[in-house]
């Protein structure tokens, strides 16, 4: 056990569950959109549901949205703030199951149109998991720096990718990779010591022809 699970995150209170974890969501959701956020639809599960807005979930959730930390006082006066720059949140309460009781799903909105679906869980001590992108299974912690790769289920790709991080000089902690459609499609996370570049991400992106789309996302 570390310091950390004992004393728990820096952060804007009452509860590092309710409130620093659902920044955290907030923040991965806006690097995952990778854009300016214009407008969100926010729909919170189980304890989330319930008791969220007493806790300041909310308000936590938008203000990781707009790129602030859990320890920012921003958080007090996020939805306000957010309604100030033109930013549209719209939120929903559901009874449904989703399988954690302290749950948000976020549909974020950039320029553009572009959009991205978002799963988070708040796993208390301000440890999140990033468990769904746009319908896609992941297992993203934001504690490492990641890299994501949406390609087609086809031999080569670990290969290929491993050897333009080695090429790079880019470590791997760990990797996984999840199939939406066994033969047809998957998503392969990759954590590493340190951040991707662009240089390095757009290597990635032309090192294998099946390779759909890259992301990178650096820990917060």
């Amino acid at each position: 056990m570390g310091i950390f699970d004992i004393i728990g995150p820096i952060m804007i209170g009452p509860s590092s569950s309710h409130t620093a974890g659902a920044a955290r969501i907030g923040q991965l959701a806006r690097l995952i959109l990778n854009d300016e956020l214009t407008a969100a639809d926010i729909t919170l599960y189980g304890s989330f549901a319930k008791t969220g807005r007493g806790h300041g979930t909310d308000k936590a959730l938008v203000a990781g949205l707009m790129g602030y930390g859990p320890d920012s006082i921003v958080i007090r006066n996020a939805i306000e703030t957010a309604r100030k720059n033109g930013i549209k949140i719209h939120f929903f309460f559901s009874e449904e199951d989703a399988g954690h009781p302290n749950t948000a799903k976020i549909l974020a909105y950039g320029t553009n149109d572009r959009k991205v679906e978002v799963v988070g869980r708040s796993l208390g001590g301000g440890r999140v998991m990033i468990t769904s992108i746009n319908g896609y299974a992941v297992a993203i912690t934001g504690e490492e720096n990641t890299l994501l790769t949406h390609h087609k289920d086809v031999p080569g790709i670990v290969a290929s990718v491993s050897r333009v991080l080695a090429d790079e000089y880019v470590n791997i902690s760990n990797m996984r990779v999840f199939r939406k459609n066994k033969g047809v499609d998957a998503v392969m996370i990759i954590h590493t010591d340190d951040p991707i570049t662009e240089a390095c991400k757009q290597k990635i992106l032309a090192c294998n022809p099946n390779i759909v789309n890259v992301m990178t996302l650096k820990k917060v």
